[in-house]
Formats: structure tokens, C-alpha cells, sequence
């Protein structure tokens, strides 16, 4: 899932050639045309301002960071308390799920991704872009020019109020997709190596392959779960081919202006740009009863992406979770903290019947998988999945049940993972999709 650092409002890239982030800083303020850097910010400034389209209102300022200082200050953002909420409720989730091991704690890993990865970082409090002090010479000008797209974005679209959408995740993802893609396909355009690159046919696949070959040489993230590093990736890369398909058909300067909502919309053309009579696929939105009983830990959205994920990491089967997760019209799940254990609800509107009788079989599949079982039990004809889960030694005995309904004229698939013998805290029934979600 592409939640990782929402809740550090930061996102890591040494993995994509620039080794910047878009992160909350701290610290005094330079005076604009003052500071390090000064020749690189001169240079490329025309550059950025002539291909997006958009001149840069302010000047751009620049400063330095020590490592240990950006490690102090991503540690409090994930010691907050909205960071301390967010992680434990995403690391419940994908515990949950079978995503990382039970074991793992996820904000450790978080912070030591963090400190791996991060050479620079532009701060839409105070308006600065940062670059850590040390940083290699062969990473200084991709991170400058990286970071000057962030701070020209800021200045067309506010940053840290996408940032704050922490409660609708897939949305976010879709925006910081946005922003970091562009800056990611902006800084290939004006380098001397990659940019002549990007001009041959198949030019784009390859520097994308170099990418995620490239970031096998950090141990950390090398060695983190494949939802985690998949999770990470995502808008960077994702966001570069959206953005480079967008400027295809669109002027660049629009595209702030227009920012995609899901990430359905940034995975496929046809979700954004439309291509049918129905215009632009709109997500549904889904509403959640409160819980019956027990305590709701945590509430959000996967998207397309995030439920391709889950899929795949049971599936073994990529082109299989990509069908599969393609035509989610939205969704929301909930952690529920019981006095028996963690329970979680997941419902999800697809485009068809067709569509939701797909998911069905492979989230099924998906489950039994995950919990390493033989089969699945049906019931209702093909409407109904239902696993039941023996105790195992840290284990306590689950029902995993996975159900097709109609509700208000959409295939809704409802997935439950609770104690065994526990009734369902929250009433399938009492779940509501109201849609499309334009005015979101």
C-alpha cells in the first residue's frame, strides 16, 4: 500500500535517481537569493518555469541540513500524535492482511527508510528547499532541480494541505503522485544523460528499469516487504508515467490544476481522461456504520492500487491482481480493536457485476492463501466466500468471510476478517456508497 510516509508527510526517492523528499522542516529561514547552491538554482529555474508552463511567483530559497538534524525531526513527526495514530493503524491493517510479518514494527522502519534514503527535501511551511549537508555531487543537481518543482508546485497548489488528507488515502496518493512524478519526470527532462534518453522509443521503460534496479543497493529498503517498497515506488514511478502521458495530449501547466483523485485515475487512461459517454470515472463514496462493539482503531481508503497489492502479495500473480483490482469505484476499510483481537471490514463498489464477481474469487483466493489453506468454503450459489481459520500456536482461531451484494445499484464485495465465533462489529447492512464523489 502507498501509505507509507503520509503519516511522516515525507516521501523518500534516493531509489529514484534525485535521493529527494517532500517533506515538513524546521528551522530558520534564508533570505530568498541567498544561500547554498545559488549557480544550480540559476540555472535551473528557466528551465523548470519554461517547461511547466508556470513562472515561479517568489524566488526559490535554498539551505542546508545536517543528517542528524533530519533525523531528529523525522523522528517527532512519527512520534506525533497523528503520526503515532496513522502508523499504528497502517501497521494493524497490514498485519492484518498478511502484508508484513506480525512481528515487525512499523514505525522503526519507517525511520530508518527515512534516514536511508533522504538527500533533500523542500518544506512547504516555511517555503525552503533543503539539501542535506554532505550530500554526494553526483546526487547534488538531480536533488536541486527535483526539489525546485516541488517549490515552484507550492506555489500554484497548496502542499501541505494535500499532505493533511490523511483520511482518504487513495486520494492522497493519487495527488502526491502528482507532484512527485512531475518533479521526478522534470529533473530526467533537464539532465544532460537522461534527458536525451527519454527522447528514443523505448527510452522511458528503460529508465524506469534502471530505478528499481538501482535501489537494490540500499539494504533497507532492499530487505523491507514488498508492499512497503511497492508502496514507496509507486509515486515516483507511477507518477512519472502518468505526468508523461498527461503532457502528451494536455499542456503541463494544467495539469496542477486538475489533479487526478484515485488512483485509478493515475493508472489508467480512460479513468482521467475519459474515452466513453460517462466522461471521467468518478470514485463512489463509501460510508462506514461506527462499531457495535469494540473500539475502531483506524479508517481509510485502498484504491486501486493499494487493493492490487493485497492481492498480489498472496496471488503470486501480478497480471492477475491487476484484472482483479482494475474496477474498484471505490472503498473504505476499518481496524476494529475487540477484546478478542483486531477485526477488519472492507467494502468496495466495483463497475460491474462482472467486475466485483472477479475480485470475489481472487480476494477469496487471496485469503486462503494468506492464512496458507486448502480451501475455500461456498455458500449462496457464487455470493458468498467463507474461510474458517484454526488456531495455530500464536494464532487464535479467524472466519474470514467474503460476501457479493447489491446495494443502491452497485456490486458491492463486503470482506471480513474477525475472531472466530465474534460478531461482526460493524453491520454490513448499515454500509453506505453514495457517488460518483466529484465534489469530494
Amino acid at each position: 500500500m502507498s501509505f507509507l510516509f503520509r503519516s511522516a508527510r515525507a516521501r523518500s526517492a534516493t531509489v529514484l535517481l534525485s535521493g529527494t523528499a517532500l517533506i515538513a522542516a524546521c528551522g530558520d529561514a534564508p533570505k530568498a537569493g541567498e544561500g547554498p547552491y545559488a549557480d544550480l538554482v540559476a540555472e535551473y529555474v528557466p528551465k523548470i518555469e519554461k517547461e511547466m508552463g508556470l513562472p515561479f511567483k517568489t524566488p526559490p530559497r535554498v539551505e542546508k541540513r545536517s543528517r542528524d538534524e533530519v533525523a531528529v525531526f523525522v523522528r517527532k513527526q512519527l512520534e506525533s500524535e497523528r503520526g503515532r495514530t496513522q502508523v499504528a493503524g497502517q501497521e494493524a491493517a497490514y498485519k492484518m492482511l498478511g502484508l508484513v510479518p506480525d512481528t515487525m514494527q512499523l514505525g522503526v522502519l519507517l525511520q530508518r527508510l527515512l534516514e536511508e534514503q533522504i538527500v533533500g527535501y523542500y518544506d512547504p511551511a516555511t517555503k525552503v528547499l533543503y539539501v542535506v549537508d554532505g550530500a554526494p555531487d553526483a546526487l547534488l543537481k538531480q536533488t536541486v532541480s527535483h526539489e525546485l518543482v516541488h517549490a515552484l508546485q507550492d506555489q500554484y497548489v497548496k502542499i501541505d494541505s494535500i499532505q493533511a488528507q490523511v483520511d482518504d488515502g487513495d486520494r492522497q496518493v493519487a495527488a502526491q503522485s502528482v507532484l512527485e512524478g512531475q518533479a521526478v519526470f522534470m529533473q530526467l527532462r533537464i539532465d544532460a544523460n537522461a534527458g536525451p534518453l527519454l527522447q528514443a522509443p523505448d527510452g522511458w521503460d528503460r529508465i524506469r528499469e534502471m530505478i528499481r534496479d538501482g535501489s537494490g543497493g540500499m539494504p533497507v529498503f532492499a530487505s523491507a516487504p514488498r508492499a512497503v517498497r511497492e508502496g514507496l515506488l509507486f509515486p515516483y514511478l507511477g507518477g512519472a508515467d502518468f505526468v508523461r502521458r498527461f503532457i502528451a495530449v494536455r499542456p503541463e501547466k494544467e495539469l496542477l490544476a486538475d489533479l487526478p483523485v484515485s488512483t485509478k485515475q493515475i493508472l489508467n487512461d480512460s479513468a482521467y481522461f475519459g474515452g466513453g459517454s460517462g466522461g471521467r470515472d468518478m470514485p463512489v463514496t463509501v460510508t462506514l456504520p461506527a462499531p457495535s462493539s469494540g473500539t475502531l482503531l483506524f479508517s481509510n481508503t485502498f484504491g486501486e492500487f493499494d487493493t492490487r497489492l493485497v492481492l498480489a502479495q498472496h496471488l503470486r500473480n501480478d497480471d492477475l491482481a491487476r484484472r482483479a483490482a482494475m474496477g474498484v469505484d471505490g472503498d473504505r476499510y476499518a481496524v476494529v480493536k475487540l477484546a478478542e483481537g483486531h477485526a477488519l471490514v472492507w467494502a468496495s463498489a466495483w463497475d460491474s457485476p462482472a467486475d466485483a464477481a472477479e475480485f470475489l474469487d481472487a480476494i477469496g483466493n487471496a485469503a486462503r492463501r494468506r492464512y496458507e489453506l486448502a480451501a475455500v468454503n461456498g455458500a449462496d450459489g457464487t455470493a458468498t466466500r467463507q474461510i474458517n481459520v484454526p488456531a495455530a500456536s500464536a494464532r487464535p482461531a479467524r472466519s474470514v468471510t467474503v460476501r457479493l451484494e447489491q446495494v443502491g445499484g452497485k456490486s458491492v464485495v463486503i470482506y471480513m476478517d474477525l475472531p472466530a465465533g465474534v460478531p461482526a462489529p460493524i453491520d454490513p447492512s448499515r454500509i453506505t456508497f453514495d457517488g460518483p464523489a466529484q465534489g469530494r
